[in-house]
């Protein structure tokens, strides 16, 4: 039997970052914007009528720009989801579009060439104009014309026409079929997605992606930016929203929210103003640190109430890259014996208290990709290549075929140089999982450490020797995106940088003629389902990179002054529990009073 050695896993000692999403390569310099400043002293809103959340006010941002447009990207994430809103949201734990700008937004035709978007005719904008159907044209037509935009290709590529028939009325057609342009980028769901700007201000502005917006732009959402500088960022509920007007929504309860900057605090601190109710909810956490500050106050709760393992299935499952284009990382035979070095049950053992977390897949278990993992043609694959094995022995066979030789240290050597298995990750995430990938790969004879430096992500996008702890922020609804991160015009050579979430370089012309032909079908066609498990197989076959856990987030939730946070029990519009996220502003709109004064 293997003798497992490990090294205390680390904790998130400070806030540095969230979980990276870097979906979006965005280069631009940051807009120049300044500090929003109330002229007159802000009204008294009681504490028990605010949400306070501890989180970043200018990591991804600069401070005053609330133009979706403005770059760089991710503003969403630090309070502005609460300005704008999309055609739809996806509410993921109910599996179901949540109509909100639009009415409908529905093929119509059966190649997916046509899209018809019927706006409700109660959307309003902050200043009383009316969301109309040219607000959509204008939005989309952005994305058209400025390749700076996060879906200018998309647009580019795939959209033949955008018609406004009438003020509430937008037909799309594309000049291919296009089965995912209503789901991918339409609709508004975790990290994804596009809001509709307002063309009376923006078609004013001498650049509509670099005016800041500040507290001048005019939006849909039910949230005004009346203060911001770099420690705290405040919204107050307006009191015009057409969404209550519309019955979407009751009134919200929250009348204030305050978002306190906690980047480069100590999240021992952080945790400790959770436990002190000064803060509602925050940064997701570590499972030491939360499980610590529920045992301290019983007012808090997570996902998973007072239960392992606290945190809700996120959209960013974890695997170990590669560049399969640098030696000896090319060799898939290489790649599966470190596959087979995971030993994955005792992951879920070690840090899941035996929740099923590890995985072998490169996209989130969400409803319908349950279903595909389900399928029988997927069963038949996993079972043929065994993606999950840990077994040393076969991975040792593997080595030693490959030409490489075990030294007196216990390590792999070819040519006088060890194996190297040092894994780019970022402590205030990996803290727990890498060192434990660490010692398994030490054990089984790679030369393995980590790497936490601040030079971790650029290490990635350069493609350096070593393994790359990252997730594939792609697939929600079908397994079509994350497959497509592997896609062969993604393959950038060496001497290149490789970002976007695809650091393999993978090239395969077989594989690439796999999702050209299923790309047209929707992901209820049998022959779509047929050959994406083909593509799956590749991925298991090929070992293109090694799936390590789904990944989770571990919200800390404060029932002190609020009640009704989401969980596994309250799944509510069925949207995810991160206040950050698109649908965040669902989250804090939902949220009663608890009565405590």
């Amino acid at each position: 039997m293997l003798k497992m050695k490990f090294a205390a896993a680390a904790v998130m000692a400070t806030v540095v970052a969230v979980a990276p999403t870097a979906v979006f390569a965005q280069d631009a310099a940051p807009v120049s914007a300044t500090e929003i400043v109330p002229s007159s002293p802000l009204p008294d809103i009681p504490r028990n009528e605010t949400v306070v959340l501890g989180w970043g006010v200018a990591g991804g941002s600069s401070v005053g720009t609330t133009n979706p447009w403005a770059l760089p990207g991710y503003t969403h994430q630090e309070g502005n989801n609460l300005m704008w809103e999309p055609l739809m949201y996806f509410g993921i734990y109910k599996n179901e579009f949540i109509p909100w700008l639009a009415e409908s937004m529905e093929y119509t035709n059966d190649d997916f060439t046509e899209l018809t978007i019927k706006l409700n005719p109660a959307a309003k904008w902050s200043d009383g104009e009316p969301v109309d159907s040219g607000d959509v044209v204008y939005t989309f037509q952005g994305q058209i014309d400025n390749d700076n935009l996060p879906y200018h290709t998309q647009f580019e590529q795939q959209v033949a026409g955008i018609e406004a028939t009438d003020d509430t009325t937008v037909v799309v057609t594309f000049n291919q079929p296009s089965p995912r342009f209503k789901f991918e980028i339409l609709t508004e769901k975790f990290d994804t997605g596009i809001p509709i700007v307002p063309e009376h201000y923006l078609s004013e502005q001498d650049n509509p992606t670099v005016a800041p917006g500040r507290d001048e732009i005019p939006h849909s959402g039910p949230y005004d930016i009346v203060a911001w500088n770099a420690n705290q960022k405040i919204f107050d509920l307006r009191d015009n929203w057409w969404a209550v007007e519309a019955g979407l929504i009751d009134t919200p309860a929250v009348k204030r929210v305050v978002i306190a900057n906690i980047l480069q605090q100590p999240i021992d601190t952080v945790a400790q103003r959770i436990v002190n109710n000064e803060f509602d909810s925050s940064v997701d956490m570590r499972a030491q640190i939360i499980g610590n500050i529920l045992a301290q106050n019983s007012e808090v709760q997570s996902w998973t109430g007072n239960e392992s393992p606290y945190g809700y299935l996120d959209w960013w499952p974890n695997s170990l890259w590669m560049n399969t284009q640098l030696e000896p990382y090319s060799d898939p035979n290489i790649r599966k014996a470190i596959s087979l070095a995971v030993n994955r049950d005792l992951i879920n053992e070690i840090l899941y208290e035996g929740a099923e977390i590890a995985t072998i897949y490169p996209f989130p278990l969400y409803p319908n990709l349950q279903a595909f993992a389900d399928t029988p043609e997927v069963k038949a694959l996993q079972a043929e290549y065994e993606p999950g094995k840990f077994d040393p022995e076969e991975s040792a066979r593997l080595m030693e075929e490959a030409g490489w030789t075990m030294n007196g240290a216990g390590l792999w050597e070819k040519d006088g140089e060890t194996f190297d298995a040092t894994i780019q990750a970022f402590e205030n995430i990996h803290g727990d999982i890498a060192p434990i990938l660490a010692q398994m790969l030490i054990n089984a004879g790679f030369d393995a450490n980590v790497n936490f430096g601040t030079d971790a992500y650029q290490n990635m996008v350069d493609g350096v020797p070593g393994l790359y702890l990252f997730g594939h922020g792609a697939s929600l609804y079908d397994p079509f995106e994350a497959l497509n991160l592997y896609h062969g015009r993604f393959s950038n050579v060496i001497g290149t940088a490789a970002g976007n979430n695809r650091f393999s370089r993978y090239s395969n012309p077989e594989y690439d003629e796999i999702l050209d032909r299923i790309s047209p079908l929707d992901s209820q066609d049998p022959e779509f389902i047929k050959g994406a498990a083909e593509a799956l197989g590749i991925y298991w076959r090929d070992t293109i990179d090694v799936p390590i856990i789904q990944w989770l987030h571990r919200i800390p939730y404060n029932n002190h002054y609020w009640t009704n946070w989401p969980s596994s029990t309250n799944v509510g519009m069925g949207v995810n529990g991160a206040f950050w996220a698109h649908t965040g502003m669902l989250v804090i709109t939902g949220l009663e009073p608890s009565g405590a004064e």
